[in-house]
């Protein structure tokens, strides 16, 4: 039963390794049986830079993982980031054999597939290929074209390439780790599935996860991802700005930005302050808390501006009705929803992964920062694309039985989600220099 499905969600991000146990309730609610952290000290902006460390963090994490729900891990969904991500659209068709009979779900799947043989430059690998609009014998702006008829059937994919090496290093930490990659997710898709709602995404809505590396950009429209992007500053650049900015160690730049970091020095009145402990033999060092919202809110106006570049980018401008989401550990910084909102003059709100979650043995799981994690726990239960379950329902029908009931036919075609993770799979599991013993 669905209920007894449990799927693990691994997020190796640059500021922490987070491993998350799930199943669905009665409910249809995400049940959170376990979670397990550890310190993420081998990945920088979302790449694997220290194997050894890499996969200290991972076991570390899964440990506490499995201990807490009772369960031996094998198999994870992981995700996957960083400034190599790169996001094309590209043109496909088919031609099928005849237009008597209505296009089914394998055509669909077909011509998905077919993308996946698109040339990539070297060093890339294709991860997710996203169908946008289809056009089906020169009818244009079809979303959904299972059921209809007709010969040629074309879409617009948005194709999603990674470096091939940031794969092959994060499969090589799982693998070592004695796991198994099912799919290989890019976070942004994650943290959407966890933080969206349908309603923002037909309206058009801009999803913006603020991590330790990266700031990760996904924009949906009619319920489809138009445009994704990755942008190379967020939590970890603002705390080195301010270690240079105040003349503080690492940790003591982490605690004030956690603990009195603020977006906007609008907010911070002129005269506090608070003291930093200083080195071994130093005495301590007296900060002002307006000067840390300044050097912040520097960072953060240049991080926004990078975002409604992409907005721009994406030819979206003015039609996204649902506005953006702010999610990931950078939403927290008191005011970043106003700052957002002053500078694009759109909508906002900070995105907590709560909207599908029911029952938890972890709290903590419903803070913005664990959303690519709880996401990724999702994508085990629900396909990539929202239409394949209305491709779904399409293909079921009723027919009387022997007996005179009505009995209900499903007709299901290989798992849409499925066949598109295949490539990236067999990729993951068969790799050239797997087979060469260098693993």
């Amino acid at each position: 039963m669905q209920k007894e499905k449990i799927i693990v969600g691994l997020d190796i991000g640059t500021t922490k390794i987070c491993a998350l146990v799930g199943r669905k309730d009665e409910y249809g609610k995400l049940e959170i049986l376990g979670m397990g952290k550890a310190q993420s000290e081998g990945v920088v902006r979302g790449v694997v830079v220290n194997i050894d460390k890499t996969v200290n963090a991972i076991s570390q994490a899964i440990q506490e993982a499995e201990n807490e729900a009772n369960i031996d891990i094998r198999v994870v969904n992981v995700g996957i980031a960083g400034q190599h991500i790169e996001s094309i659209i590209q043109h496909g068709y088919i031609t099928r054999s005849t237009d008597h009979e209505e296009i089914t779900l394998d055509d669909v799947n077909r011509l998905t597939n077919e993308m996946y043989r698109t040339v990539t430059p070297a060093g890339k690998e294709i991860i997710h290929v996203m169908p946008q609009d289809y056009t089906v014998d020169g009818e244009t702006g079809i979303k959904e074209p299972v059921g209809m008829s007709g010969v040629r059937l074309e879409a617009d994919f948005n194709i999603i390439t990674a470096q091939t090496s940031a794969i092959r290093n994060i499969n090589h930490c799982v693998k070592r780790c004695g796991l198994e990659i099912e799919n290989l997710i890019l976070e942004p898709i994650a943290s959407s599935m966890a933080v969206l709602t349908d309603e923002e995404k037909d309206a058009g809505v801009v999803l913006v996860d603020i991590g330790g590396g990266t700031t990760d950009v996904a924009i949906f429209h009619e319920g489809i991802m138009r445009h994704t992007a990755v942008i190379p500053f967020a939590g970890h650049i603002i705390t080195a700005d301010i270690k240079q900015g105040l003349q503080v160690t690492d940790k003591n730049a982490e605690t004030l930005k956690v603990k009195f970091g603020c977006a906007t020095a609008d907010w911070i009145e002129e005269n506090q302050f608070v003291n930093v402990p200083g080195l071994p033999g130093r005495p301590a060092k007296e900060v002002s808390i307006k000067q840390l919202a300044h050097i912040i809110e520097a960072r953060m106006q240049e991080i926004i501006e990078l975002v409604h570049n992409e907005i721009v980018k994406s030819g979206y401008v003015g039609r996204l009705v649902g506005g953006i989401v702010v999610t990931g550990g950078g939403s927290q910084l008191r005011a970043c929803q106003d700052v957002f909102q002053n500078m694009t003059r759109m909508d906002t709100r900070i995105g907590h992964p709560v909207e599908y979650l029911g029952r938890s043995k972890a709290e903590s799981a419903k803070s913005p920062m664990f959303a690519t994690t709880v996401g990724l726990v999702l994508a085990g239960f629900r396909a990539l694309d929202d239409r394949y379950e209305k491709y779904l329902q399409m293909n079921t029908t009723t027919r009387p039985s022997k007996n005179g009931k009505v009995e209900k036919t499903v007709t299901r075609s290989k798992d849409f989600f499925s066949r598109i993770m295949e490539s990236t799979k067999r990729f993951l599991l068969d790799d050239v220099d797997d087979k060469k013993g260098n693993y």
